[in-house]
């Protein structure tokens, strides 16, 4: 059995519960103390003896950055490369696969507006195929169509594990058992399950897969990471390189360097990479059993309240839940209950069907209001969003 949460201890290292109900996490979480204080005292380094200077002092820490992800997804730290965000981290590895006429691309209805745009630019390049994959009865992708659908023509499986507009858990291992045993090579957007749930690429069976600091990891903004397994590392080479990805090795020549940073590149922001690592840190201390126990109970106890009053629908799908509760209420678009909340001082956000398509167009929403719950969040938080919305 996981250890409880300290919840009490929890607030206390996030100073951002002083001031707001945070129910937004699945947006931008509150970073926590030791994240902040990571982020401070490089910055105060670099302004102290310079940039460069500040970064040869800091090597080892920004190594064990890497050491850090390997531990918190499962994988070598070979295997890891630090970006920008996950978008950039999802989208070096996408386009770094080579597509041709007849190619198939599968995915999933769950999908996020920027990895569907890119799979329709590549197919529009290449003449590739890009195709949806059912959900089944309870809303998630079905494993009986994605079995149907696999053949030698199909070049890549690449499904959201949660989605940004949705409860969702999408069965990630059991698309990686079917995928492995095709040999198709399988990538997962993990940017709202990475610190929130267990994630375990070799439990998983992905070939690569992406994710974001910002959100549930409660790292900085403008940090991300993506794991690409050793099996496909040589055979993939980045969409653009650079003197850190590679090397000039004369004139005419340039070699790839072997592991997953040839997908980063040179100049990179070092306070929020080491912030990264620290918010990884933080979570592994606290145990990602223990995260989801809580974080998956706050959230079935916000579905229950809602549940409960006039006109408010919960939204949510599939047989495994999370952290993310969507709801809509009746003859009010979702801004103008999402800008209720806010003047209450409790954050949420809006998802709309420009960023869902295949899912929210599918159902025909417009828009949902989306809560996502952390662990430090407590009962009365819950309480406070159902009460100001029962006062609306």
């Amino acid at each position: 059995m996981p250890t409880a949460i300290d919840v009490a201890r929890a607030r206390h290292e996030t100073p951002g519960c002083a001031n707001v109900v945070h129910l937004n996490n699945a947006g931008a979480a509150l970073a926590p103390a030791p994240v902040l204080d990571a982020v401070i005292e490089h910055l105060r380094l670099e302004a102290q003896i310079g940039g460069y200077e500040a970064a040869a002092a800091a090597a080892a820490k920004v190594n064990a950055v890497y050491q850090s992800i390997a531990r918190l997804i499962g994988c070598r730290p070979h295997e890891v490369a630090v970006v920008e965000n996950a978008t950039r981290a999802w989208d070096m590895a996408f386009y770094a696969m080579c597509f041709g006429p007849g190619d198939r691309i599968l995915t999933s209805r769950a999908e996020y507006a920027s990895n569907v745009i890119a799979f329709l630019q590549v197919a529009d390049r290449t003449g590739a195929q890009v195709e949806v994959i059912d959900n089944d009865e309870h809303g998630q992708l079905s494993i009986k169509d994605l079995e149907r659908r696999l053949n030698d023509d199909v070049k890549l499986v690449a499904v959201t594990h949660v989605p940004t507009q949705s409860g969702l858990v999408n069965p990630a291992a059991e698309i990686g058992r079917l995928t492995r045993a095709a040999g198709v090579p399988f990538l997962l957007d993990a940017c709202q399950s990475v610190g929130q749930l267990p994630v375990n690429v070799q439990e998983i069976g992905c070939d690569m897969l992406s994710a974001t600091g910002r959100k549930f990891l409660r790292g900085p903004r403008g940090t991300g990471f993506l794991y690409v397994s050793n099996r496909l590392i040589q055979t993939l080479e980045p969409p653009f390189l650079d003197l850190h990805a590679a090397t000039w090795t004369d004139y005419q020549t340039y070699e790839v360097r072997p592991d997953a940073r040839r997908f980063e590149n040179w100049e990179s922001n070092y306070a929020a990479k080491i912030g990264l690592g620290a918010a990884v840190n933080y979570a592994l201390n606290w145990g990602l059993e223990a995260i989801e126990e809580r974080v998956t109970a706050l959230a079935a106890r916000l579905r229950h309240q809602l549940a409960q009053l006039p006109a408010v629908t919960v939204q949510d799908q599939g047989r495994r839940l999370c952290g993310i509760v969507t709801f809509t209420v009746d003859g009010v678009p979702a801004t103008d209950v999402q800008r209720h909340l806010a003047a209450a001082r409790i954050n949420t956000s809006v998802s709309a069907v420009t960023s869902a398509r295949f899912d929210l167009g599918g159902r025909s929403l417009p828009a949902v209001v989306r809560a996502s719950v952390h662990y430090y969040n407590t009962e009365d938080e819950i309480d406070i969003l159902c009460a100001t919305l029962r006062s609306r």
